[in-house]
């Protein structure tokens, strides 16, 4: 079979990881058969210094004629980049917003799973990690406090900022249903995650969720208000299975879920729209103060192009032979910077991309 992938290398450490998991992609296909060609997108803070905004409507259509999107990172230092003394729709995250809407990609899919090779980098106690944690957190994306109306104005002879938190019930549902359809593949529990002693949004939400759990009796629905929820990913994470939210509480709740499991250099994650269209790309950020130093650690864009393999292209066999292949590396003691401990050998960006390449087998 032949694919066709919007390749966004991005600012940063952006075109270094996502070279390797092309690297990887291109060994996947040796192995299974498969040809996969690239087209590559400016997205960020690139694009703005070629045509002065973070996502430009010719680099929009490429990806929607893809068949997938592979995403490195984007932004810079805000203290100090150029790219931040702007309005914030010309700032390179405002790109990211941007694909995001254009390609209706609603669903956030992420993983955080803590593997035992890990355990030491994790920052809980051994006796809170106890056999591990495999959590999914399911973050809405495309509704909320990031895409609701916003504002500065002067009030009263003062500065005042406006940010609308904004939901329907079918922005809710739809991200709820595929929470349910999830879990209904791994332990069959969800935790929904609100503010709904406070929020209107969120006594919402929590009502349009127990509509939809109504149609999945085989799983368990539980509440969770978003500071316990913070709380308890510390205290004991082994009792998440699917975690659902929305936007931003699912984007902070995510950052923490992924230092957990050893770095946020580990956290793949997903971003579908109602077909099998996908958005693919790490957690972490663009890293700029180690971008081009060949000391970033690839491994959640290559686990995010396993994802891409698995949830867009239907390749379940070559989805597991990425997963295990990295499961190997990290068995084998190979380690980036991020994630190193002694007594491991401590390898580079390129050659962590290399080594799981080599164990890519059929």
């Amino acid at each position: 079979m032949n694919y066709h992938i919007a390749v966004i290398p991005g600012d940063g450490i952006g075109p270094e990881i996502v070279r390797e998991a092309c690297k990887v992609l291109d060994k996947v296909g040796e192995v299974f058969g498969h040809q996969f060609s690239y087209e590559e997108v400016l997205m960020g803070g690139c694009s703005i210094d070629a045509h002065g905004v973070p996502l430009t409507d010719e680099a929009l259509e490429t990806a929607k004629k893809s068949d997938s999107v592979l995403l490195g990172a984007v932004g810079g230092d805000v203290g100090n980049s150029r790219w931040y003394d702007v309005a914030p729709n010309l700032r390179p995250e405002a790109g990211l917003l941007a694909i995001r809407k254009g390609l209706h990609l609603f669903a956030n899919i992420r993983p955080a799973y803590l593997y035992r090779e890990l355990a030491d980098a994790c920052p809980l106690k051994k006796e809170i990690i106890g056999d591990g944690f495999d959590m999914v957190i399911m973050r809405e994306l495309t509704g909320g406090l990031y895409f609701g109306e916003r504002h500065t104005e002067i009030v009263d002879g003062l500065r005042t900022a406006v940010d609308t938190l904004t939901y329907n019930e079918e922005e809710i549902r739809r991200i709820a249903v595929k929470a349910f359809d999830i879990a209904m593949k791994r332990r069959k529990s969800v935790i929904s995650v609100d503010k709904a002693n406070v929020l209107d949004s969120s006594r919402l939400w929590r009502k349009v969720v127990e509509e939809v759990a109504k149609d999945y009796p085989e799983v368990e629905l539980r509440h969770m208000l978003v500071d316990n929820c913070a709380m308890q990913l510390v205290m004991n994470p082994g009792q998440f299975d699917v975690i659902l939210t929305e936007n931003m509480f699912g984007d902070i709740l995510s950052d923490e879920a992924s230092m957990i499991t050893g770095s946020i250099g580990m956290l793949s994650s997903a971003s579908m729209n109602e077909s099998k269209f996908g958005l693919y790309e790490p957690s972490h950020g663009s890293a700029p103060d180690i971008a081009g130093k060949d000391i970033a650690n690839p491994i959640a864009t290559i686990l995010s192009a396993a994802m891409m393999l698995r949830y867009s292209f239907d390749l379940d066999r070559e989805a597991d032979a990425v997963e295990k292949a990295v499961q190997q590396v990290l068995t084998e003691g190979f380690r980036t910077n991020d994630i190193y401990s002694e007594g491991c050998t401590r390898v580079g960006c390129a050659a962590m991309g290399d080594c799981i390449a080599e164990r890519i087998c059929g």
